[in-house]
């Protein structure tokens, strides 16, 4: 099996590699790179492809996913308080008009 080949992998890990790939390219990383973090991400997550027989499981490590989150809220921490106040306002303002109250 040649370096880099994804048969080892099952449906699910390629799905969840080409997820990931695709919200670092929306953030504007180059392609290559976008990549090369998913299957990262996959591996940390999985260790490594998928093996066959009873008893190979091991649970999944989800600290990346959490990491992921947590780098997302450190957006709004660079704004004013009076900023994230307004957006906050305005977005209860939308949330109350499409309730239709």
């Amino acid at each position: 099996m040649p370096r880099g080949d994804k048969d080892a992998y099952t449906d699910k890990q390629k799905r969840q590699a080409e997820h990931i790939e695709e919200g670092y390219e929306d953030r504007g990383t180059p392609k290559q790179e976008a990549e090369r973090r998913a299957w990262a991400t996959v591996n940390k997550q999985d260790h490594g492809g998928k093996k066959s027989g009873s008893g190979r499981g091991r649970k999944k490590d989800m600290s990346p996913s959490r990491k992921g989150g947590r780098k997302g809220g450190a957006a709004s921490a660079g704004r004013s308080k009076a900023d994230r106040s307004a957006a906050a306002k305005k977005g209860w303002e939308t949330r109350r008009k499409r309730a239709g109250g």
